[in-house]
């Protein structure tokens, strides 16, 4: 399989300063093998766009412990302690961002669309700096498309070509994130002959996926766990 390729030549595809999408709602639909890599390795100064940063230790929450990041965007940071305590030191950006407006930023990013309004956030904060307008009497602001320099995905099983599906609820924000980076790796428990996927059960095709890593983690009682 010529898209397959360890997680340490992953990482060789992430610059310094780069702004990476990396799927998951919680740990689930998370690439935990490829997160390790990265924290292992000499990457600093990245903008990490995600709904959350993973739990303390683990996820993206280790990536925030080894100082590799600069900057998060996503909906929800307070599940990690660590990422809230790095924000009050002053030691991380934060962007927060509604979760819809999240995913529909994302999915316009992919499709070449360049923003679009919203009621959502009017009125608060967060509409602070952005462009409104009034639509039927009701008022908007728009949101930006967002796209990335590098997506870090998280699929259950590709085939030999990149084709991809995924595990229930890990689906989350993995597939629209396939869509809006210039380079796209996914991670996979397992990879299968083309042919083994009915064309209704392919969710990102392949021609959005670049490069295939497999997950060294396991699974046990529907938790993802380091093998030992």
């Amino acid at each position: 399989m010529k898209k397959l390729i360890s997680s340490e030549e992953a990482i060789q595809f992430i610059r310094n300063g780069d702004t990476l999408l990396v799927g998951g709602f919680g740990l689930s639909g998370t690439p935990l093998t490829i997160i390790d890599e990265i924290a292992n390795s000499d990457k600093k100064d990245l903008t990490v766009i995600s709904n959350n940063l993973g739990e303390e230790g683990r996820g993206l929450g280790k990536l925030l412990v080894a100082g590799k990041l600069k900057k998060a965007m996503g909906s929800y940071f307070t599940t990690n302690r660590d990422a809230v305590k790095a924000w009050s030191n002053g030691k991380l950006e934060i962007e927060l961002i509604p979760q819809g407006t999240l995913a529909e930023a994302i999915r316009c990013g992919g499709a070449g669309i360049g923003g679009f309004y919203t009621k959502t956030a009017v009125g608060t904060k967060l509409a602070e700096g952005k462009e409104e307008k009034i639509i039927d009497g009701e008022t908007f602001i728009l949101e930006k498309a967002i796209k990335g320099d590098v997506a870090i995905i998280k699929a259950q099983k590709s085939d030999t070509l990149g084709n991809l599906i995924y595990d229930k609820t890990a689906r989350n924000f993995n597939p629209v994130m396939a869509t809006a980076a210039t380079t796209v790796i996914a991670e996979v428990d397992e990879i299968v002959e083309v042919g083994t996927f009915s064309p209704e059960e392919i969710v990102t095709p392949h021609v959005y996926v670049d490069y295939v890593v497999l997950n060294k983690y396991i699974k046990k009682g529907g938790r993802y766990v380091e093998s030992v």
